[in-house]
């Protein structure tokens, strides 16, 4: 991922993507603070762009992540385990090549 940051790190878009799967790591490690502070920052990047691009309904994402960030606020009073996000695919194209990967991921080499 860091590669990724380093590559698109100017594009706010790819940011706010990014931050919320870092914020959903940050507290599967147990790591609260780190995780409220990116899902903030994800939200704010993510929030001003179309409901769907890339492929993918990010109002969606948007929301769901603003659910988790305010579970995540309470946690002190409600804990809870932390979970994935799904990312809804819309464009058919991009769909269809996801479950050719997930059928048929590509081979590790040796340099991984």
């Amino acid at each position: 991922m860091e590669e990724l940051w380093l590559e698109e790190g100017r594009k706010p878009l790819y940011q706010g993507l990014l931050q919320v799967a870092v914020g959903l790591y940050h507290h599967g490690n147990g790591n609260v603070s780190g995780a409220i502070k990116l899902l903030r920052a994800a939200i704010e990047k993510l929030e001003p762009y179309a409901d769907y691009i890339l492929g993918i309904h990010l109002e969606l994402l948007v929301q769901d992540a603003s659910r988790y960030l305010h579970k995540l606020e309470g946690i002190d009073t409600a804990p809870f385990m932390p979970y994935d996000l799904d990312i809804h695919i819309v464009h058919p194209e991009l769909l269809q090549a996801v479950e050719d990967l997930v059928i048929n991921p590509p081979l590790k080499t040796n340099d991984e």
